[in-house]
This record gives C-alpha cells, structure tokens and sequence, in this order.
C-alpha cells in the first residue's frame, strides 16, 4: 500500500539515524578488543561485555538468550553462568518468558541498566570533548551556565521491555497516517513489538482516507485496530460520533504525565472537558525561510504579512528558477486549512470564539452554539494576502497541497514555504538539499489586528470505542508506550520532526539533532502554539471542503475575495445550522 495515498514514498525523508548510546557502545566494545589484543596480561571482562552484549541486542530489536549472552562474555562457561546470575540478582537484567512453560526466557537490561548506561554514556562523551574536543568542549563549559549541564541530567533513556508480555490475539493493530514520523514507527517495529512483547499490524492511509476509514470502522460492530490516529481537529467529530473512547473511562491519566505535553497539544485531545486521545505529533505549521537567501539579499526574518510579502516580492525570481514562496493552494481540504490560518494571522478564528488571555476559547465548543465567522472585514484581508501572495508563487501552486509545497522548497527554487514541522525531514536529512542546514522556522507572520502564532497541527493516537472489551487493555498499555517520552525521543533519533512533549524537547541528543525542537519550545513557552485556529467541532471538515472551494474559484479568478467570503460563509451557515444548539 502506498503510505501517502498516490504520493511518492516517504522513506527518503525518515532514514535510519544512528543514536548516540549506540557509538559508546561501539566505541567500548573496540576499546576493549584493543586492549585485550595489545595486552596479554588483560583479560575479557565478562561483566562488560554482557553488558555490551545485552545493550546492543536491545537497541537493535535482537532476541538476547542466556545462551547467546553467556557467549558474548568470551569467560568459561562456569565463570560466565555465575557473572549472568550475578547480573540479574543485582537487578541489571530483567528475564522475559519466552513459552508458556515459563523454562525460557529472553534477556533484557533492566530500567536500573538503561539508566546506568544513559549516565555513563554522557559523562563518555563529556570526557572525551574535554580531553580530545577543543571547541565543543568549551562550548559545552559555556552551555553549563545556560542550563546545559541540567539539560543532559535529565537525557531520557531507552525505551525498556515490559516485564510481562501484552497478551492480545492476533498482535496490536493500529491505524495511521501516512507520514514521516508514522513511517519511522513501522521502520521501528521490530523494536516496539520487542519491548510490548506482541506482533504489531500497521495500517497507514492518506489523510481523507484516514479519516473516511476511521469512521467506516466506527460503524463496524467490533473495531478492526487497537489504536487509530485522529488529526486534532477531528477530535470533535470523533468524540460526539462515539468513533473514540474518553480515555479517562479506561485508564489513569496521571500515566501520562499530562503536563509534559505542549499544552496546545494537550487541550487539542480534549471534548467536553475529556480526553479522547493522546498527542503523538505535536507539529505546528510553520515559516521555513532560506537563511542564506535572505542574508545575500539583505533581508530580514518577516514578522509580519507586509514584510513577508516585500520578501517574496525580492525573492521572486522565475527566469532564474527562484519563486518566493509555496504553500497549501490545492482545491478542497489543503486550500481550507490555508484558509483558516490565514483568518488566524489577522486576528478572526472561524468560530465565533469568546477572546481570552493568549487566543480564543475553545472549551465550551461541545455545548454548541457556535457561529460561523468567514464574511468579515479580517477574512477580506485575509482573502486579499492570499492573492498578493499567488503573484509570487510557483506556476503550479493552485495543485500543490501538503508534501508538494515543500519538495521546491527542498530543491531550491523556492526561498520560503509555509510547512509543518513533519515535513522538515524532506530538507534536514538530505545532505544535497539547497536548504540543509540553511533553514530558519518561523511562527506564522501576523497582518493587521493578529499576532504571529504557529497554528499547531499533528494527530493523538486514541482507542476506538467499539474495541471488544478483551483488548482495551492490550491497547491502553500499548497507547502508553507509543507516546512515551522514550518512544518520541527514538522517533526524533530516526528521522522525525515532530514532538509532542517538554522533556523530549529538552534532551540533548534530540536539540542535537535539529534546531526545529529548540525553536518549536520557544514558541510554545511565549504562547505561540495555539490551535483555536482550526477549531475542532465535528462540522470542521466540511468547513475545510468549503472554504478550499470558495478559495480556490478566488484565486483562480472565478469570483472576488468578497463573492467568495460571501458563498463560503452561505455555505458554512448551512452546513452547521442543523447542528446549532437553541
């Protein structure tokens, strides 16, 4: 099954990254090669080596058996038996059954281990800049100061096993979208179905195929998946069609340290003051820029409409294959969610929103009672930047949508695009790419009577509420592990980016691996994530159809900004009137 619904693969924007722990480990099992070769009187240290030994199989999603572990200690058997009970006595090795006799086991490093060794794995590191790094060694002096030696005290750890295998017939199903960080976890399945103790099935659709299935599921009289991913402002939809469960019906909500998560990522799984799902992307649609473009022209970063404009006026080149900028204008959904930004950066949401400290409030919107809000003089403005921003546009933009407006980006011909943060791999990981490491993130620039926001976008990973009774809690621990700060943190490590919590943000290996996570958690500590933008009511969807319509006819050249605002607001009044409350 193609992944993206009729798009190209996604598996050049999530390649195999190689984590930090796993070059320690690397580096002592050759350290220690080269000792015992150079040294007759230095012998194998059995401890060590299992510990190597068991850590690698661990990372790599391999079965470690007493046998095998007994082996890599290159001891006697006598000797190497007795080191292994010693291991697991002082609670470094946790033992799975593997049958259901329980006379087999497999090996695996205990929480105690994984930690030990994320400890020892940094101060590694910090010895060895300190020692060999020169630069990065002072640096590493200087970031003390600025909290930087706190930050790697608090590196998260491995993910580790449970110690009891889930038991659930027929393995984990779960539904998802076709993207980059969703694709990274299929990559990654032999490590999860390690460390749940279960085969996990995975389906991924494009996003209206996911949504169509979702609720076909809905009407099943069993659901087909475990777990399903919802796009945040289908939360409503999903919730009052009784498609997914309140998750505070099935399990403690404290598991999930709730205040780790971006706090718009968290309020965004919320209907009626319940949470329907867990946030397994928080990725806000942001401003990528071409640092060295703007820098040769003399530019700076736009923080507002005007200046964003003037910039890809500059910029737009078309006789040298340089366009100003790409973004959402495909006909339908893509084209809605632009429009619906757009009110945004002017200050409107869509929904008649009481205005609150920050945004607008969107806690009651489960009462009802909402009107829609398109024909206003902030939605002519917003309908009017849209067509000065086609003037500076490339030649196809009218067809392009989610993955096709960041692909120029990526290529270099086009010097700014609008994007969310899962679509950064596209450029971050590709070392040809024009605009590797020459990219600089942005919250949306504001027009008159808004302020630059990032509008926050990205899916939870919920429980379908027709789930037969016998799995729900199969689904609820493996809910759990997916989201963990441990599972978010390996998905950054193999391509993603996207992150849904504070801690992850923080770690260091994950700042490492791309300026976005800093940049994403200086916007969500100035209130910038926000996502009133796309209000989740279960009429969104259609308000999205429509206004990409009325949208696109606009640019086209069809009606004026005000016709279309005009039969869009008509439209959208129809649609959410038989639904209003009294």
């Amino acid at each position: 099954m193609n992944a993206l619904g009729g798009q190209s693969k996604t598996s050049s924007a999530a390649p195999q990254a190689r984590p930090e722990a796993l070059d320690v480990l690397a580096f002592l099992e050759d350290f220690s090669d080269e000792l015992e070769s150079t040294f007759d009187i230095i012998g194998p240290n059995p401890h060590l080596r299992m510990t190597l030994h068991l850590l690698q199989g661990h990372f790599e999603a391999r079965t470690v058996t007493p046998t095998s572990l007994i082996s890599a200690s290159r001891a006697p058997y006598a000797t190497a038996n007795r080191r292994m009970k010693e291991m697991v006595e002082e609670g470094l090795i946790e033992q799975r059954p593997r049958t259901r006799t329980g006379k087999s086991f497999s090996m695996h490093p205990s929480d105690k281990l994984l930690s030990q060794w994320m400890q020892l794995s940094g101060r590694l590191r910090r010895l060895a800049t300190t020692q060999f790094g020169g630069t990065e060694a002072e640096q590493e002096t200087q970031d003390y100061y600025f909290g930087g030696s706190y930050s790697a005290a608090q590196s998260i750890p491995p993910l580790s096993i449970r110690p009891q295998p889930l038991k659930v017939p027929g393995g984990v199903r779960v539904l998802v979208h076709g993207d980059p960080t969703f694709m990274v976890m299929d990559t990654l399945k032999r490590q999860f179905e390690q460390v749940i103790g279960s085969d996990i099935s995975q389906r991924a659709f494009s996003i209206d195929r996911l949504r169509e299935e979702g609720l076909r599921n809905a009407a099943r009289d069993a659901s087909r998946y475990d777990v399903i991913a919802v796009d945040l402002p289908w939360i409503g939809e999903f919730a009052s069609k009784n498609v997914l469960m309140p998750l505070d019906q099935v399990m403690d909500l404290a598991r999930l340290d709730p205040a780790d998560f971006h706090t718009a990522g968290w309020k965004a799984a919320h209907w009626g003051g319940r949470a329907y799902g867990v946030p397994a992307q928080t990725t806000p649609e942001l401003l990528f820029y071409r640092r060295d473009v703007f820098a040769s022209a003399g530019l700076e970063p736009p923080a507002t409409t005007e200046a964003l404009l003037h910039a890809a006026r500059t910029l737009h080149a078309p006789r040298r294959g340089m366009y100003g900028i790409a973004w959402n204008a495909a006909r339908g959904t893509a084209l809605g969610h632009t429009a619906l930004m757009a009110f945004a950066d002017f200050g409107q949401p869509v929904l008649d929103l009481p205005e609150i400290a920050g945004g607008f409030d969107t806690d009651h919107l489960a009462e009802g009672g909402y009107r829609v809000t398109i024909d206003t003089e902030a939605g002519l403005r917003a309908a009017e930047f849209l067509l000065e921003l086609l003037k500076y546009s490339p030649p196809d933009i009218l067809s392009m949508s989610w993955y096709e407006r960041v692909r120029p980006y990526s290529a270099g011909s086009v010097a700014m695009a609008y994007g969310y943060t899962l679509l950064a791999p596209y450029f971050e990981l590709d070392e040809t790419s024009p605009a590797y490491g020459q990219t600089g993130f942005l919250p949306h620039p504001a027009g008159p009577g808004g302020k630059q926001i990032a509008p926050v976008g990205g899916y939870v990973l919920g429980i379908p509420a027709n789930l037969a009774p016998e799995r729900v809690p199969a689904a609820v621990e493996a809910l759990t592990v997916f989201t963990s700060p441990e599972a978010q943190k390996l998905f950054v490590q193999n391509g993603s980016r996207t992150n849904p919590r504070y801690s992850v943000g923080a770690d260091p290996e994950v700042r490492r691996a791309s300026p976005i996570f800093e940049a994403v958690d200086a916007m969500s500590w100035r209130d910038e994530l926000q996502f009133w933008p796309r209000p989740p009511i279960p009429e969104i969807g259609g308000i999205f159809q429509i206004c990409g319509e009325e949208f696109h006819d606009m640019l086209r050249g069809i009606s004026t900004p005000r016709e279309a605002l005009a039969r869009a607001q008509e439209r959208a009044d129809a649609l959410i009137r038989p639904n209003r409350s009294p």
